[in-house]
């Protein structure tokens, strides 16, 4: 099922990848620190005029620096996580996590196309995108189970895989692929 990544998370990204202090924010929002803080905490939702505002504000700001803090915040993660172009789903940049659950040599694949690598679960799941609405906003969030692609190279495992999207400096929208948990250890 789709769901709008919260605003929350989304700002509190922004203002890491770009190096934005919630007062300064604040200012810009034309709100109080306190009132970005519970945004960010999921204590409390943006009313839509502020929402509009923020998704305007973190779209207009993706750069190259912001790019190369988000590529580095995959490629230190500790999750099982990978980031592709959200079109092409050309890899740009994975976690030693995942890497390590891939038998290939991680630079010859990047900027090539993972989806020929893809479960049926994942293509079925990706035919869904666009009449979600899922091209049309800069973040949105999925999550959903997925079986194994058979794959040696780039194996993919049952399990709870969610997909979020985040612009990029060029105007595309990258995609973080994580793996949530197996199908053994995960609620339904």
């Amino acid at each position: 099922m789709l769901h709008d990544l919260p605003v929350g998370r989304a700002l509190r990204r922004f203002r890491r990848l770009n190096g934005v202090k919630q007062g300064h924010l604040a200012e810009l929002l034309t709100v109080s620190q306190a009132t970005v803080s519970r945004w960010e905490s999921g204590a409390q939702a943006p009313d839509e005029v502020h929402r509009q505002r923020i998704t305007a504000l973190i779209a207009a700001r993706a750069d190259h620096r912001g790019d190369a803090v988000l590529k580095r915040l995959v490629e230190s993660s500790t999750l099982s996580v990978h980031l592709v172009c959200d079109a092409t789903h050309r890899l740009l940049a994975a976690s030693p996590v995942r890497a390590a659950t891939w038998n290939i040599d991680l630079g010859t694949y990047l900027d090539t196309s993972l989806w020929r690598f893809a479960s049926p679960e994942i293509a079925a799941a990706e035919d869904g995108l666009a009449d979600s609405g899922w091209f049309e906003r800069p973040y949105q969030r999925t999550c959903f189970r997925t079986g194994a692609n058979g794959s040696a190279e780039v194996p993919v495992q049952p399990g709870l895989l969610q997909w979020e999207t985040i612009p990029l400096s060029d105007g595309r929208i990258g995609r973080l692929a994580t793996t949530l948990g197996s199908l053994d250890g995960v609620d339904a």
